[in-house]
């Protein structure tokens, strides 16, 4: 089977036998384990982020075993909550929050789009350069 999943996290695990065993956590809490390394490798850069996986399940002495066979790049987009584009979030964004920064939330004139372009604008790249994780970088000079 494949899915994608946000990988949460890859732990490496030494087995009592001294083998190295690979688990991946998804989002959902899921573990998905391989013990082969350059699976487990590639697994662990994409860390936080969406990854296409294969995986096989097993039945073993009453106890079912998830194995990763393989992983790459997702193939969709990630789900807005999880991280679109972050121009677009800040876009949205500073549209949720225009009436405090116009400072009413009836203005008692119609704001021009120039005019309330001029003051989003910088909201929104305050927003997406925090979403990206360079927001206190400039501002903490």
């Amino acid at each position: 089977m494949d899915v994608e999943v946000r990988v949460v996290e890859v732990k490496d695990v030494e087995t009592r036998s001294g083998k190295t065993r690979y688990v991946l956590r998804d989002d959902q809490g899921r573990e998905y384990t391989t013990f082969r390394p350059q699976i487990g490798r590639e697994a662990a850069r994409f860390e936080g982020r969406r990854a296409r996986i294969e995986f096989h399940e097993e039945e073993r002495n009453g106890f079912r075993n998830v194995y990763l066979d393989a992983i790459s790049e997702a193939s969709t987009p990630s789900a807005p909550d999880a991280g679109t584009d972050p121009d677009e979030v800040a876009w949205s964004t500073a549209v949720e929050a225009a009436p405090w920064v116009l400072g009413s939330r009836d203005p008692e004139r119609e704001v021009p789009p120039e005019e309330l372009y001029e003051k989003l604008e910088p909201f929104k790249r305050l927003v997406s350069d925090d979403i990206r994780g360079h927001g206190g970088s400039d501002r903490e000079k």
